[in-house]
């Protein structure tokens, strides 16, 4: 809703996921299930982790916060979006709006360096596993989290702040099912120079250095692996990798699908149905690759439900 003539905006319109009105119903059952997935699945690894003493170690500490971080990361839009298509309302608050941008970037960049802490964590377990315990830490580990969560913090502020000043828009239509900031940014007259040039630069601090990082702890691994004559301990090294490294692929390369090869134009699907994939799909299938894929959570999941089972 545009207020007077100057191009102030009190609310966004959200135009939404570019399905079919018809199809609305199917689709907001499957993105609440999608959801419910989501919460339920993450809460379960947390509960297993934090029941199971076996899994109080580096590994499953950052996983803990990774579940938990990827919780509320799909919270930021997926809740949104639903009540939108369930009420048929497009619109969204100002406050709201800021709001969201401000912890979506907040929870993104807590899960890439989340990732690159875990990478880092694999690295010390294969490469150095005599040192393991000395240099995986408990206070290291916490100091990780912390650093992550002042980063993506101080992230996520700065641009929120950025933002809030450009106070005139030619439009108030968003082409997309959250408050995407660069799409926002595409709808202000104001002058958008430093908004762009800090998101460049900030780009390179959060995504592409985590990035870098993973790469090249996997790429030790990688060596240490080649130079293991036993096909044992080979496949033991690829299975205490391979959850992380699916993650790892998911999110990474919906990230670089959507900000690498970005669309020719801000009307284009394809943007939103990547941002579905990386804020919806990956954080609910985070779940089933950790236990489907590892020995110690299905193990401390049936520990648990013997348990249950016995005690009535």
């Amino acid at each position: 809703m545009m207020k007077s003539n100057q191009s102030t905006v009190s609310e966004f319109i959200l135009l939404g996921l570019p399905i079919q009105p018809e199809d609305q119903a199917v689709y907001f059952a499957l993105f609440l299930a999608m959801y419910l997935t989501t919460v339920l699945g993450n809460l379960l690894i947390i509960l297993l982790i934090r029941l199971d003493s076996y899994l109080h170690t580096p590994m499953y500490f950052f996983l803990s916060h990774l579940a938990f971080t990827d919780i509320s990361f799909s919270s930021v839009t997926a809740p949104k979006m639903l009540m939108n298509m369930l009420t048929h309302s497009q619109s969204i608050s100002y406050a709201g709006c800021v709001s969201q941008i401000y912890f979506f970037l907040l929870f993104g960049c807590i899960d890439n360096f989340l990732l690159t802490s875990m990478a880092y964590d694999r690295y010390v377990a294969i490469c150095h596993p005599l040192h393991y315990t000395t240099i995986m830490s408990q206070g290291l580990c916490v100091l990780l989290v912390m650093v992550s969560w002042v980063f993506s913090s101080t992230n996520g502020l700065v641009h929120t702040l950025l933002f809030a000043h450009l106070s005139l828009f030619r439009d108030n239509t968003v082409h997309h099912f959250f408050c995407d900031l660069s799409a926002l940014l595409k709808l202000s007259i104001s002058d958008t120079t430093i908004n762009e040039l800090v998101i460049l630069t900030l780009a390179v601090v959060v995504i592409t250095v985590p990035f870098i990082c993973i790469l090249v702890s996997y790429g030790h691994i990688g060596a240490t692996i080649l130079r293991t004559p036993s096909i044992k301990g080979i496949c033991k090294a690829l299975s205490t990798c391979g959850s992380h490294l699916c993650v790892v692929s998911l999110y990474y390369g919906a990230i670089i699908g959507l900000y690498f090869f970005p669309s020719s134009n801000n009307t284009n699907d394809k943007d939103v149905i990547v941002a579905v994939l990386y804020t919806v799909v990956t954080p609910m299938l985070n779940p089933f690759i950790y236990s489907l894929r590892n020995r110690d959570i299905n193990g401390a999941l049936r520990k648990t439900l013997s348990r249950r089972l016995c005690s009535h």
